[in-house]
């Protein structure tokens, strides 16, 4: 695995970075050697966030995860990037996908997979009125919630907004 490991508002000290690929290294009976990790650490408002991503054929496996302490934040994200890549072996034996970034040695494994089988336990239905995209995010506002899905006035499709960080706005519009 080839790491590129950069720093937002910090210095990426040795510590860290031996830390990174000794922690993330340990992943490696799952790619190839040639498979890229991007890590990205940052520094923001006292957090230590640390974002990681592995683009592989098909898809990125990604987390960020963030702490008071770098290093608690680097074996958190590793759980997280562990659970992934067996959930997306599941789906690669379910779909026979290719898996070009994946070791053969892993594919090929019988480990027990985790079997999360998702469970969807309650359904809603409800109308949609159309409305703009401006007073569908002031309906999800009033509401409390984090995105809000409505029927767009201007479109006629059926939108979704979502709140992001610093008190900003995304709108997710379908594609065809």
């Amino acid at each position: 695995m080839r790491f590129t490991i950069t720093g937002r508002n910090m210095e990426v000290s040795s510590g860290l970075r031996e830390a990174i690929e000794e922690k993330l290294g340990k992943l490696e009976h799952y790619f190839t050697p040639t498979t890229e990790v991007i890590v990205t650490l940052s520094i923001q408002r006292g957090e230590q966030k640390i974002e990681v991503t592995i683009p592989i054929k098909g898809g990125i496996i990604r987390a960020e995860e963030a702490s008071s302490d770098m290093y608690v934040s680097i074996d958190l994200v590793e759980e997280v990037i562990e659970r992934q890549v067996r959930r997306y072996k599941k789906k690669i034996i379910d779909r026979k996908q290719s898996a070009q970034s994946f070791s053969q040695l892993f594919l090929e494994n019988e480990d027990p997979v985790e079997d999360e089988e998702i469970n969807i336990v309650k359904t809603k239905r409800f109308g949609m009125k159309p409305m703009f995209p401006e007073d569908a995010c002031v309906e999800m506002e009033l509401l409390g919630h984090n995105f809000y899905m409505f029927l767009n006035a201007e479109t006629d499709q059926v939108n979704v907004v979502y709140k992001r960080k610093g008190n900003t706005y995304g709108l997710i519009e379908p594609e065809f």
